[in-house]
């Protein structure tokens, strides 16, 4: 990654004047690609690493309060990473004012609070492979309700066709281990109710970057459902081991995981339409996927032409998508 990529990358983390002189990359082909699979994959890596973590604090299955403590404290640490680093970079401390409260918390509620408790919970009822393919419809529904719902962009055959090539990807990656559990309201719609979930905030960040700093955003965001979720865990009777240095760092790199992609996404969802940036995150599931085998000693399970046949069908509709006339850019 050369310097001014990387310069991208850490101006998705600045202020205003910082990412509007750098706006021409965030909305440029190769730029949009960049940041994409920077955040893609940091996001994939959560896969693998959140049962590393249930392995490293001892969090059995079917403990939920645990779970949810475990994440409520990722994601908080995840929100003092970027409110600390902003602070200190900008030369005062990075905090919300009172008219941007209420959308700290709209989007605390559905980013982190809903859209986890829902999954975390839905997870322990359902099968793996199948939530990974339920949780790929968020990107539909994040361009179905950005075009129908908020207005914020035309919903085209092209972008159509793009995100059933792309979740035609995560099924592919996932054929090899999917049953035949059926759909349990308890496990499969709590999944579903994260995706949707997941979609709407998609929508939301787009509509309130414009208006407020992302990255405050962000930060505060995880801050305050982070304190939810672990407060929920608690009351559940969730508790932690004592960490190892290998709990410590993984922690810190899951908060680092949140922290880093989602200031990015915001950055991007700010200056282009939701249905440009939407279509990327099916390769999320494929990265989670090759790289939970890669680290979990689970190589074995890799087809590999399976495995390239689904990151073709993600390329494939990210370019659909990308080459969609008024696709660039601010919607309109």
């Amino acid at each position: 990654m050369g310097v001014k990529e990387a310069s991208a990358i850490a101006a998705a983390t600045g202020n205003g004047d910082e990412g509007a002189r750098l706006s021409p990359f965030f909305t440029s082909g190769w730029g949009v690609f960049l940041l994409c699979t920077f955040c893609c994959l940091l996001w994939g890596s959560a896969f693998p690493c959140i049962k590393l973590g249930y392995r490293l604090f001892s969090i059995p299955a079917g403990d939920y309060g645990s779970q949810l403590l475990f994440a409520g404290v990722r994601f908080f640490l995840a929100g003092v990473m970027v409110t600390a680093f902003m602070s200190v970079r900008r030369g005062h401390f990075l905090r919300p004012r009172v008219d941007e409260l209420p959308v700290v918390m709209l989007l605390s509620t559905f980013q982190t609070i809903v859209q986890y408790l829902c999954f975390y919970v839905g997870l322990a009822f359902a099968m793996g492979t199948t939530s990974s393919i339920i949780t790929a419809s968020s990107n539909f529904f994040a361009i179905l309700l950005s075009a129908l719902a908020f207005r914020q962009e035309r919903l085209t055959g092209r972008k159509l066709l793009g995100c059933a090539l792309g979740f035609a990807g995560v099924v592919v990656v996932n054929l090899g281990s999917l049953g035949r559990g059926g759909f349990a309201l308890g496990g499969e719609g709590l999944i579903l109710l994260s995706a949707l979930s997941g979609g709407l905030v998609t929508c939301l960040l787009r509509r309130h970057t414009q208006e407020h700093d992302p990255v405050m955003l962000s930060g505060w965001q995880f801050m305050l459902g982070g304190l939810v979720l672990a407060g929920l865990g608690l009351a559940l009777g969730g508790h932690l081991s004592s960490p190892s240095i290998a709990g410590v760092l993984l922690v810190l790199y899951m908060g680092f995981i949140s922290a880093a992609a989602y200031s990015v996404m915001s950055q991007l969802l700010s200056v282009n339409a939701v249905s440009r940036i939407a279509v990327f995150r099916f390769m999320t599931p494929v990265f989670g996927f090759l790289l939970s085998a890669l680290l979990l000693g689970e190589a074995g399970s890799i087809d590999p032409l399976r495995s390239v046949l689904a990151l073709v069908l993600v390329s494939a509709g990210i370019v659909v998508v990308n080459v969609a006339p008024g696709a660039r850019g601010r919607a309109a």
